[in-house]
Order: structure tokens, then C-alpha cells, then sequence
């Protein structure tokens, strides 16, 4: 299943992006991208891209696991490039081998061979994705890797809230033409696109059962990525009260338990290479 939700954020540039809040669950959002890095095989890269990096602290982790390669970090969000810019992750320690552009994924265009592309929790905000990767695939080297992953939680009630809450009478008329994310096809769908591009690939989904902590950890984490469209079509007070209303529902769907509160989250990946 492809789910084209009615509403999507195109290519970020509406969205104001806060680093800070998307980084409140930084181990729990690391987790997919570490699935993600550790199934790619390349042995000792000269060119790794991070399309769609966020903040960069783990587009550094590219430029740790591979030192001899040169790490280059996209992002349409100029709120995150400023952040993993500023971050100067590592010091000195990488001697100009990572760097960080902003630009919009759906134009990339590496010039030269590349020997690693890595696309985590991004292509869920591209409309058409599928027919980005063959482009991409076109752009490795010969043994080049190709690695993506997306949500597809589509069904669950994070994004059945949003939805209706977006409906709604109170907001209808305010969201006008706000649009949210759409989500992963199923794996099949990507390692069939890959394949007819001529790759090998290892396609799968994931279920994982975050356990967050604090008294609104739902709501809070999807301030910093599902929710982001709707926060900047608002003003301040009415943004308050859709995040208000927001968390009286997830809260209620997601009920705390004395360990935390069990946030289930599917993922899809695909990982191919030349």
C-alpha cells in the first residue's frame, strides 16, 4: 500500500523546522538510521550523501564509520543546515571531509559517481518519491549503495488525530491547503522500483515500540516532525490550542503506563547497491 495523504508539506520549504525539539528523542529517532547505515556494505567509500540530514549529528556518524570518504549533508531546511553547520561535529577531527548545502532533495544532482546515498525519514515529505529512485540509483558507482527508510505509520492514531482534528470544523477553514506528510509504500514496492534499476536489494519493515518518558511524550515528539506543517500555518495562541487539542486525544490513544509510554512505529527500508 502507497498512501497519497490529501495533505503534505511540499519539498519543506513552507515548514519552519525547530533542531531543538526534533532532537527532544534523538536515540529513539537514531534507531532506524543505524538499522538503516549498518545493512550498507561499502567498505571504504570516497563519496557518502546524506539526502534529507536534519541536524547532521548522524550524517557525522557517515563520516566516523568511513574516514577516508568525503560527507556531504542535504537539507531543504535552512533552520537545520544552520544547526548542523554550527554543530561542527567533531571539531577538527574530519578535516573538511563533511560538509552541509541546503537544497531540495528532489533536485540533487551529485555531478560525479557516488558511492553511498543515504535517505532517512525524508521522502515521506516528497510527493512522487518512487520516481526519484531510479534517478538516484543512476547516480552510484559501480558497487554503490543505495539505502532508504520511511514511516509508514499512516494507520495509527498519531496521524488518524492529525487527520481529523485537520477536518474539523474549529480548523478546517485555517488549514486550508496545509498539507502533512504522506507515507512509505510497502517494501515490495521499493525493491521492485530498485530492481528494475538494475540493483540488488534488501527490502523490510519494522515495527519499533519506543518507550518515552514525561507526561505528553507523543504529542511532544511529533512537535517535532508530523505536526511541523500545522504549527506554521498558525499563529502562536491558535497553534497552542491544536497541540492542546491534539494531545487531549494521543494521550488518551496512547495511555502512560509506570515504565512510559509505548509509542509502536513502523518503518520501511530498502537497501540496494550496484
Amino acid at each position: 500500500m502507497y498512501l497519497e495523504v490529501e495533505i503534505y508539506s511540499p519539498g519543506e520549504e513552507g515548514v519552519m523546522w525547530d533542531p531543538g525539539q526534533y532532537l527532544t528523542f534523538a536515540d529513539e529517532r537514531s534507531r532506524p538510521f543505524f538499522d538503516l547505515a549498518g545493512r550498507v556494505a561499502a567498505t571504504a567509500p570516497g563519496y557518502v550523501v546524506d539526502l534529507g540530514c536534519g541536524p547532521g549529528q548522524l550524517t557525522a556518524e557517515l563520516a566516523r564509520r568511513w574516514p577516508r570518504a568525503t560527507v556531504l549533508g542535504v537539507d531543504s531546511s535552512a533552520e537545520m543546515i544552520e544547526a548542523a553547520t554550527a554543530a561542527r561535529y567533531g571539531g577538527d577531527g574530519f578535516g573538511g571531509r563533511l560538509r552541509f548545502e541546503r537544497g531540495d532533495v528532489r533536485d540533487f544532482n551529485p555531478g560525479r559517481p557516488v558511492d553511498v546515498i543515504i535517505s532517512n525519514a525524508v521522502l515521506q515529505w516528497v510527493p512522487g518519491h518512487l520516481d526519484l529512485l531510479p534517478r538516484w540509483a543512476g547516480y552510484l558507482s559501480p558497487g554503490g549503495w543505495l539505502a532508504v527508510q520511511l514511516p509508514g505509520n499512516f494507520d495509527q492514531p498519531s496521524h488518524e488525530v492529525l487527520r481529523e482534528l485537520a477536518r474539523s470544523d474549529r480548523w478546517r477553514d485555517r488549514l486550508a491547503g496545509v498539507q502533512l506528510n504522506r507515507q512509505a509504500a510497502d517494501p515490495i514496492t521499493y525493491l521492485d522500483v530498485l530492481a528494475r534499476s538494475g540493483l540488488a536489494v534488501d527490502a523490510w519493515e519494522t515495527t519499533y515500540l519506543h518507550v518515552l518518558t514525561g507526561p505528553d511524550p507523543v504529542t511532544e515528539w511529533y512537535k517535532g516532525s508530523g505536526l511541523r506543517p500545522v504549527l506554521a500555518a498558525l499563529g502562536a495562541e491558535e497553534a497552542a490550542e491544536f497541540v492542546e487539542q491534539y494531545g487531549a486525544e494521543v494521550r488518551a490513544a496512547y495511555p502512560a503506563a509506570p515504565y512510559g509510554t509505548v509509542l509502536p512505529f513502523r518503518r520501511v527500508f530498502a537497501v540496494a547497491h550496484r
